[in-house]
């Protein structure tokens, strides 16, 4: 046995005492799509004890972007003369009468690309055609997308603009205690987007809601750590803010990443999926730099849509049902033909779930307040 599965067990084991001495039933949400796909991987949630309960939340970029933004892309990608360049995983999801991946074998002219940068450069190469960045994401991908226009307007493109819709964290966490009707114990905060906004962000979490937090890293042991300390964090009854990632997140964040986000963009009214529109929740473009947004651009009016139906995908990635408790998961929803964002997103819960869980299980999945 390497030392390594020796300090995992150590820690399982920690979890495990505490769990016994909790004598009631807790349940803690991961905010990252990574983290969830990792737990997963690793096989986590089978060696939970019978009371502790790991939730998905809202950590997928394509998971939360709201249907009524995806028809948007699909509506610009038909558009003559323009180009979309999205990432990959955007491709695949259904809007409310098509997909960008269906647009593309109609003759939509869609890239797939792997950098913001890379919508620049075609731009650039490109000067008769309208180039648009669909832009989504969280803090980890904004400042690229900032960058991007940044380096736009220092070449002069004129044809080069962006659909933003970048979202925040912590304030859907807040939605999260807020309103939505699920009881959580405590957060596993997102490693990547830590490391851009720091750790003492999420304070206000601890002191305003009484909720621990801790953010880790990706690998078993960083989870089977952070997981161990929100249990004896709920054994303790007291709520603390603790970073189990100190070789990549700082108390502030990366700086220069902060200085061009707040240069770029200013917080702005966002819609979520499954926690609908949310008050500076969002990234919008500054009045200086509006001549790259492409809503404006475009004139495209927000809207609205409902999710695929019978899709509760946005039940899902707020903790108040599992895959399993959703009728089209593993039947008409796949991930060869996929439905909802969470089947199609290698971040996603529900894919995840068809990959690592697909049977089900009598032990209790979720607990509602």
């Amino acid at each position: 046995m390497t030392r390594r599965s020796v300090e995992v067990r150590e820690f399982l084991m920690r979890l495990e005492w505490a769990a016994a001495k909790l004598e009631r039933d807790v349940a803690f949400m991961e905010v990252c799509g990574t983290h969830t796909v990792n737990a997963f991987r690793c096989g986590l949630h089978s060696l939970m004890p019978p009371n502790v309960t790991l939730l998905s939340g809202p950590g997928c970029p394509v998971c939360v972007t709201a249907q009524g933004d995806v028809d948007q892309m699909i509506h610009l990608a038909g558009r003559p003369g323009v180009t979309l360049c999205t990432y990959g995983d955007m491709l695949r999801v259904t809007g409310s009468h098509s997909s960008l991946e269906l647009e593309r074998t109609r003759g939509a002219d869609i890239r797939v690309i792997y950098s913001a940068m890379d919508a620049v450069k075609l731009a650039a190469d490109e000067p008769r055609r309208e180039v648009v960045l669909a832009a989504v994401g969280f803090e980890t991908t904004a400042p690229a997308t900032a960058i991007a226009v940044l380096e736009a307007h220092r070449r002069g493109l004129k044809n080069f603009s962006a659909l933003v819709t970048h979202k925040l964290v912590l304030p859907a966490m807040r939605a999260l205690l807020d309103g939505v009707p699920v009881k959580l114990d405590g957060f596993l905060c997102p490693g990547h987007v830590s490391v851009i906004i720091g750790a003492e962000v999420y304070r206000p979490i601890v002191e305003k809601y009484g909720k621990p937090c801790v953010i880790v890293g990706f690998e078993d042991l960083q989870l089977a750590a952070g997981l161990c300390r929100l249990v004896e964090l709920a054994l303790d009854g007291t709520p603390r803010l603790e970073n189990l990632y100190p070789q990549a997140v700082s108390p502030r964040g990366n700086a220069r990443a902060l200085e061009v986000l707040e240069r770029v963009f200013e917080p702005v009214e966002a819609r979520w999926r499954g926690l609908a529109a949310i008050p500076a929740s969002g990234l919008g473009l500054r009045a200086k730099w509006s001549q790259y947004d492409a809503a404006r651009k475009f004139g495209l009016e927000a809207v609205d849509a409902p999710e695929p139906p019978g899709c509760r995908c946005g039940e899902v990635i707020t903790g108040q049902c599992t895959p399993h408790d959703c009728t089209l998961f593993g039947t008409a929803c796949t991930p060869v033909r996929p439905i909802g964002p969470c089947m199609v997103s290698s971040e996603g819960t529900c894919q995840a779930w068809f990959k690592y869980k697909r049977a089900r299980t009598a032990k209790h999945e979720y607990v509602k307040t």
